[in-house]
């Protein structure tokens, strides 16, 4: 739903005098008016804390992109820190209180998508490979196919949800109980920079030890970070496989995965949409 800030602008005050009447200048700074639209937050504000802005909303209103947030997203310094994504939601974020690195990671994908869509429209054109052939294609998706998944269906894994905002997940082979939280924008940052902090060493990844690692709080109710660690480096693939699976069951978030069909080759098949900084550059 979008609507025009303008007309919430009432007509300027006047005060009668007995001096001439003269029409005053028009005042440039308000002959416009970004237009502003309502996300739906896959979260419904359920997994942020008392007294956090988000707690209980499920909407939030950001500006459309305007040519300021298009500097922000084309900064080389900002590209060089992998931080320009980050700073151009939080410049179309209308309620200041709320802090990028505090949202829930599933949110604030919804955000860069909607916010796509107000700069640019909902058709997403990007090179894809065929996963059968190998061709190589452009494919347009429709970004406004998005679906919400609200952390709620998670039938078929053993879950128990906390009133903390923890998911506790019994693994099938240790029979651990896992409890988990949701990741915000400040882990997404955090497993983002280790991960580029270790490819420029040279160094193998890490990223489902690291996640695991910042996303376990308690194994079988023990919070000892040495107990955790043991249960990381031991705990069977099954296991952890089934733990990864549950987690992005229970956790928020917005699907783009569509339809895909190869000219080439004719495969038809179910394809992710990628959310990088390209995402915004596809015109």
């Amino acid at each position: 739903m979008a609507r025009n800030n303008g007309d919430r602008l009432g007509a300027p005050h006047t005060q009668v005098s007995n001096a001439p009447i003269s029409e005053a200048p028009p005042n440039p700074a308000m002959a416009f008016s970004t237009p502003t639209t309502f996300v739906e937050l896959p979260s419904k504000g359920r997994l942020y804390p008392e007294g956090h802005p988000l707690n209980g909303r499920e909407q939030i209103e950001i500006r459309f992109m305007t040519a300021k947030e298009e500097d922000i997203l084309t900064s080389e310094a900002l590209l060089k820190k992998g931080i320009a994504i980050d700073r151009m939601i939080q410049s179309v974020i209308l309620d200041k209180t709320i802090k990028v690195e505090e949202l829930v990671v599933g949110d604030k994908n919804a955000i860069i998508i909607a916010a796509r869509i107000s700069g640019y429209g909902n058709d997403y054109e990007v090179g894809v490979s065929c996963p059968n052939c190998g061709s190589r294609a452009e494919y347009t998706f429709d970004l406004n196919k998005g679906t919400i998944q609200d952390g709620q269906d998670y039938e078929g894994y053993e879950v128990e949800m906390t009133e903390n905002n923890t998911f506790i997940i019994t693994t099938p082979s240790l029979k651990a109980q896992v409890e988990m939280r949701p990741m915000y924008g400040v882990d997404e940052k955090y497993l983002t920079q280790l991960a580029a902090n270790r490819k420029a060493k040279k160094m193998p990844s890490t990223s489902t030890t690291d996640q695991l690692r910042r996303l376990i709080v308690s194994v079988n109710g023990n919070t000892d970070g040495a107990y955790r660690e043991s249960f990381i480096a031991n705990a069977p693939a099954r296991d952890t496989r089934y733990l990864r699976q549950a987690y992005r069951k229970v956790m928020p978030n917005i699907d783009l995965t569509q339809e895909y069909v190869c000219s080439s080759c004719g495969t038809e098949t179910e394809m992710a949409v990628p959310l990088t900084v390209k995402f915004f550059w596809s015109q």
